[in-house]
């Protein structure tokens, strides 16, 4: 009887929930109760239970497809389990063997090699090298994350791939255990192209079913049939010499099996997996995962594990802040260093390093660059900030930091200004001043400076500017970023003052024009025009570089647009967009 399983009520206004990983396959056994997928809302991150026992016959909704409440899920079937995997091996070889001796009846033997097979399938699944991007036909494969002989659960990372627009890591297909690795490490493969196949749980030794055809020669062999590891090279002993290797090491695996998960999944909370809504929520909160106490089924981490973890620190943050004042200069110590790793080693240069390398070179050579600066004082913008962003957070779901009130004010701006926005078309002569504000925004991770697009900065609100940053930020971190939402920048902004930088001369980028630098915001003393006259206060301060290409952009230009956008800040006029 088939069991229909569907989307529960996730809570009152909860309309829709977004598959985020299936627990099992089809064609495996599920028991009543067990966990069968993952489920992402925007209130809420849990996993569907089975509501029966039975064989998962068929599964509706992909992963990161999103389905209303009460939408079919799945199908499971409580009642054709057993006769599933009975009926190939019986109805025919059955009435075959009647005329011959007793031995055939014994033919029951083959029957765990059909039982492994709904699993992964006799040949096994293909891992193949997905699209990566409209103008990406190939990769290079640079890191395999698992050896051949180790088991691999579906969507854990299987290996990494570089492209010339981005790295990124390919997800297991399936559950099972690597069977074969068909492209090496720094081997490069068209798009579609077999990398590995990944077979039914323990195939490596069961891989060989050749030695079920001599199984009538070898009667005992039913009888430890659980265990084909050990038993299949006896029946094999000449031809099946080089298999005898094969199940030897194969408890081997199982040990490095360990230590290689948390390698490539460190920042996931030592290789359990993350959904991305949980992911998005800690790096929005600041919260390291490695840090975080998972409370779900085998210790998976929550959306609650998160938050708590997130209140915890803003707790003992607001406890720190309410010391004595006066003792905070003396509690100023110089901070404890740690030695690099990597000082005094000669590494290879990764591919990504490389080709941000070349496009920096490319660029500051075929470009007249040069550099302007001004002076902004973002105190009314800063205050607007500290009074919207708690409300701020609970209704947009997303922290509010000072980079989206510069992206709006840059993109504001270059609607005036679209000489700052556009591309020389150097081979054909020609200008193109863009329609659209496609903001790219730098970004910096692990593998080096990354810039995702916003696409449309100029037709966005504050909110919709802080979620794609948030967002975008969060996917270049996590090495989940596409080459498509690398692609289109028709003008950049680099944040180097989060990480204490006054300014910096930045360098175009190629295709664009100019860039825009922000350097960080300090409390200092500044001159101040007032109705009573002029004044010496404490005010935020902060300084804005626009680097260009002066085969187009004229230092006038380059001002008008920096004055344009200081104008902006400094009017500070975004209380409607703030709710306040």
């Amino acid at each position: 009887m088939a069991v229909s399983v569907t989307l529960p009520a996730l809570g009152e206004s909860v309309t829709e929930g977004t598959v985020t990983r299936w627990l099992k396959a089809e064609g495996e056994r599920v028991e009543a109760d067990e966990p069968l997928l993952e489920v992402s809302t925007d209130k809420v991150d849990t996993e569907i239970p089975a509501p029966a026992a039975g064989v998962l016959t068929s599964i509706k909704v992909a992963e990161d497809e999103t389905v209303e409440v009460g939408a079919e899920l799945a199908v499971i079937d409580d009642g054709g389990a057993a006769p599933a995997a009975a009926p190939a091996p019986a109805a025919e070889p059955a009435p075959a063997a009647q005329p011959e001796p007793a031995p055939a009846a014994e033919a029951p033997a083959p029957a765990p090699a059909p039982a492994a097979a709904p699993a992964g399938g006799a040949e096994g699944t293909d891992v193949v090298l997905p699209a990566l991007g409209e103008s990406v036909t190939e990769g290079t494969v640079t890191r395999w994350l698992k050896e051949v002989g180790d088991a691999v659960e579906a969507d854990e990372p299987l290996l990494e791939v570089s492209t010339d627009k981005v790295d990124t890591e390919i997800p297991a297909p399936a559950a099972g255990t690597l069977l074969e690795i068909l492209v090496a490490e720094d081997e490069t493969a068209e798009v579609g192209a077999k990398l590995a196949v990944i077979g039914a749980a323990g195939a490596a030794p069961a891989a060989a079913p050749a030695p079920a055809a001599p199984a009538p020669q070898a009667a005992p062999a039913p009888a430890p049939a659980p265990e084909p590891v050990k038993e299949a090279p006896a029946p094999a002993p000449a031809p099946q010499a080089p298999a005898a290797p094969a199940p030897a090491p194969a408890p081997a695996p199982a040990a490095p099996a360990a230590p290689s998960i948390p390698a490539p999944s460190a920042p996931e909370a030592e290789g359990a997996y993350v959904t991305p809504l949980v992911r998005k929520l800690a790096a929005e909160n600041g919260v390291d995962l490695a840090t975080v106490k998972g409370t779900g089924v085998g210790g998976r981490i929550r959306k609650q594990d998160v938050i708590a973890a997130a209140e915890a620190a803003k707790a003992a943050a607001q406890a720190q802040a309410q010391a004595p004042a006066a003792a905070a200069p003396a509690a100023k110590k110089a901070p404890v260093l740690e030695v690099s790793p990597l000082r005094g080693q000669t590494v290879k240069m990764t591919r990504m390093r490389k080709v941000i390398g070349d496009n920096m070179m490319k660029a500051l050579h075929s470009q007249a660059q040069l550099s302007s600066v001004v002076e902004v004082d973002v105190t009314r913008l800063m205050k607007l900030r500290a009074q919207a962003k708690d409300g701020f957070a609970a209704r947009e779901g997303v922290k509010l930091s000072p980079m989206p009130f510069f992206v709006k004010a840059a993109a504001q701006a270059l609607k005036a200004h679209p000489v700052i926005n556009a591309r020389i078309n150097e081979d054909e002569g020609t200008i193109t001043y863009f329609d659209s504000e496609n903001v790219g925004i730098a970004v910096d991770s692990e593998k080096g400076l990354m810039t995702p697009v916003i696409k449309g900065a100029g037709n966005l609100n504050l909110a919709g500017i802080a979620k794609a940053t948030a967002d975008l930020a969060g996917k270049v971190r996590a090495n989940k970023i596409t080459p498509d939402e690398l692609a289109g920048a028709t003008f950049t902004i680099s944040n180097t003052g989060s990480r204490g930088a006054l300014f910096d001369t930045i360098i175009v980028p190629p295709n664009q024009v100019a860039i825009l630098g922000i350097g960080a915001t300090v409390k200092r003393p500044a001159v101040i025009e007032t109705s009573e006259g002029t004044v010496i206060g404490v005010r935020d301060m902060t300084y804005l570089t626009l680097s260009y290409d002066h085969r187009l952009v004229d230092g006038a230009d380059a001002a008008r647009y920096l004055t344009a956008v200081k104008e902006i800040l400094e009017a500070g006029e975004f209380e409607v967009e703030l709710g306040l």
